[in-house]
């Protein structure tokens, strides 16, 4: 059974890692912009304003909420999701570090 190995890594890098790979994909990106652009939105109201199903939607909300970029809250059969500032401070703050160190070479 292979393994992660992820303890061979700073805990900045499995931090920096995570996040990357919830902004890897272009549709997770743009719910981030639809997120900041409205402050908070139901599911629905960010599946009306991308060419995705309700389930891949669903998706990309899971993996934002799992790296820890946004919240969501349930209310009543709805869930309404944020921005999480504090997280996507922190991400700031590691992605600056992290490329103003790649950008001393």
């Amino acid at each position: 059974m292979a393994y992660s190995k992820k303890e061979l890594f700073s805990k900045e890098e499995i931090e920096i890692g995570k996040i990357a790979k919830a902004l890897s994909h272009p549709a997770r990106v743009k719910i981030l912009n639809i997120l900041v652009d409205m402050n908070v939105c139901m599911c629905g109201d960010i599946v009306e304003l991308l060419p995705l199903s309700q389930s891949t939607v669903s998706q990309h909300l899971k993996e934002l909420k799992k790296a820890g970029l946004i919240k969501g809250q349930i209310e009543g059969p709805k869930v309404c999701y944020c921005i999480d500032s504090k997280a996507i401070n922190k991400a700031k703050k590691l992605f600056d570090k992290l490329l103003l160190n790649v950008c001393k070479c």
